[in-house]
């Protein structure tokens, strides 16, 4: 297997409902992935299941896992209740742009994974008859 590789969304079907959820969870590991805000095991976790290397519901069995998220947890519980009201309100102003961001870019991973087919070779275009 090589570094390049990287799962599709099916392969998260073992844990996610439906494809949707998917979706958002493959998301959800390459940003965890891609965060230098994280400690290392949970990038690790995350590169390691995108990679294939690591079964996504071994990946949550994991002691070494499952420890680094309720640590992070523990962290964001902490921080939020030491934010001020003026702080609370700057966040939630930030998360609702943020949260719009992210419908942006979901709603084009949607077209482009629903986008149909079109054979292969030619440069991706139909044949016209």
């Amino acid at each position: 297997m090589t570094a390049d590789r990287e799962i599709q969304d099916e392969e998260l079907m073992g844990i996610a409902r439906d494809p949707e959820q998917a979706l958002r969870l493959h998301r959800s590991l390459r940003t965890i992935a891609g965060a230098t805000s994280l400690g290392p095991d949970l990038r690790e976790m995350a590169r390691s299941v995108l990679s294939g290397g690591v079964d996504i519901e071994d990946a949550f069995q994991d002691p070494r896992y499952t420890e680094a998220v309720y640590q992070r947890m523990h962290e964001i519980r902490r921080a939020a209740d030491d934010q001020t009201y003026a702080e609370r309100q700057q966040s939630a102003a930030r998360f609702v742009e943020w949260d719009a961001r992210q419908q942006a870019d979901l709603d084009r991973e949607r077209a482009e994974r629903d986008a149909p087919v079109h054979g292969s070779g030619g440069g991706g275009r139909a044949v016209q008859r």
